[in-house]
């Protein structure tokens, strides 16, 4: 009898389990900046030695080098997300290491994606300073020449949301 009633509880608690109890990339998006020559607009220009830092930290997030896309993550529990970005960080040339503090103002909405992925946040950039553009506290002139938003609602990686022209 109690042999029964074990394989009738184990039959059970299997069965409980879906064959979508993976989840594959259905997270919290990270916010997709791609770079353009200012210059000529259509044109994507690859960044060097590219340092992005959370702002008040000194160690960096990440270094991107050779690519025209990067990927941010926002904060999931403020609606605020500042960055300072230092381009061509690794030039020991005085004035050639630039830095500007982008800083992205959002709206967060928690949605329930499935029981394996849980929840993800997605944002949308408030309309009118979505993204703001300021120097370095000694400034250096901006690097940055604009910035142009594609899309508010960032909920997937899919796209781009923002361009940026140096």
């Amino acid at each position: 009898m109690k042999k029964i009633l074990l394989l009738l509880l184990l039959t059970l608690s299997f069965s409980g389990c879906e064959k979508d109890d993976i989840c594959v990339d259905e997270t919290t998006p990270r916010l997709i900046l791609e770079f353009y020559d200012a210059s000529n607009p259509a044109n994507l220009k690859n960044v060097t030695n590219l340092k992005v830092t959370g702002f008040g930290l000194t160690n960096p997030l990440k270094t991107f080098n050779a690519v025209s896309v990067v990927e941010l993550p926002l904060k999931t529990t403020e609606d605020v997300t500042k960055y300072g970005l230092i381009l061509n960080s690794t030039s020991t040339t005085p004035g050639v290491a630039n830095l500007d503090y982008l800083e992205f103002n959002y709206t967060r909405n928690t949605v329930f994606v499935s029981r394996a992925c849980g929840y993800k946040t997605i944002f949308e950039l408030n309309s009118g300073n979505g993204v703001l553009l300021t120097d370095a506290e000694t400034p250096d002139l901006e690097w940055i020449q604009s910035i142009n938003i594609q899309t508010n609602n960032i909920e997937t990686e899919d796209e781009v949301h923002i361009k940026i022209y140096f």
